[in-house]
């Protein structure tokens, strides 16, 4: 799964990058603990133009009453993104890129401790994880809401844990958001699993009220 993650891309770099136009509400940045519900940095495709914008993460499906009616649905299964009843029409018509500049995993040792771990791209260029996306309204409540889509491990991830992230490369940005026409699900099939480093860091990020950029530091 992917519970956490870091982003400290100025909301700048982030328009370049996407050739998108920003919304004025974007998130705060850095941010080196991304936690579930927070505000985050979505990028959508609509009408020809690219919208880099805030979403809640953590996707609330239309038949919830409140928004913790049910489980806090932070990852969709790239396996079965596409019939979960929650996810499937997300899946055929609202996806989203979410950068990232890494993401955190843990581990766990003899004495069953939560050891963390702060993945990124070797190369050290930001992460782009594939999302699907979710407006839900009720009782004068509403939210714009999503998920990251995961996929089993591979490669040097399995040392990690058995799920990970899909990332989306530059050049399949426009598939996803649908720029493109129909093949979306190959993306999920065949998501990047090399170029990826990793290294452990203090367990301060075990706390979900931690912050600062000593969190992504690594440790002996």
């Amino acid at each position: 799964m992917c519970g956490r993650f870091a982003i400290t891309l100025p909301p700048d770099a982030m328009v370049q990058m996407f050739d998108a136009t920003p919304a004025n509400d974007l998130p705060d940045v850095p941010n080196f603990n991304v936690c579930p519900t927070n505000s985050i940095f979505t990028v959508v495709s609509g009408d020809g133009v690219r919208h880099l914008g805030p979403m809640r993460w953590g996707f609330i499906p239309h038949w919830y009453k409140k928004p913790n009616d049910g489980p806090l649905l932070i990852n969709a299964r790239a396996e079965t993104v596409a019939e979960k009843p929650a996810f499937r029409a997300a899946c055929r018509e609202r996806r989203c890129l979410i950068p990232a500049s890494g993401f955190y995993e843990w581990t766990k040792d003899a004495e069953d401790n939560r050891l963390p771990w702060y993945i990124t791209h070797e190369d050290e260029s930001p992460l782009v994880f594939a999302g699907v996306w979710q407006d839900w309204e009720r009782d004068g409540e509403a939210f714009t809401t999503c998920a990251i889509v995961t996929t089993e491990a591979s490669g040097p991830m399995t040392e990690i844990h058995h799920r990970m992230p899909v990332t989306v490369r530059p050049e399949n940005w426009g598939l996803w958001l649908g720029e493109e026409g129909k093949g979306a699900a190959v993306l999920m099939k065949d998501a990047p699993s090399d170029g990826f480093t990793f290294h452990r860091v203090d367990r301060k990020v075990n706390s979900n009220r931690a912050s600062g950029p000593d969190l992504i530091e690594p440790i002996d």
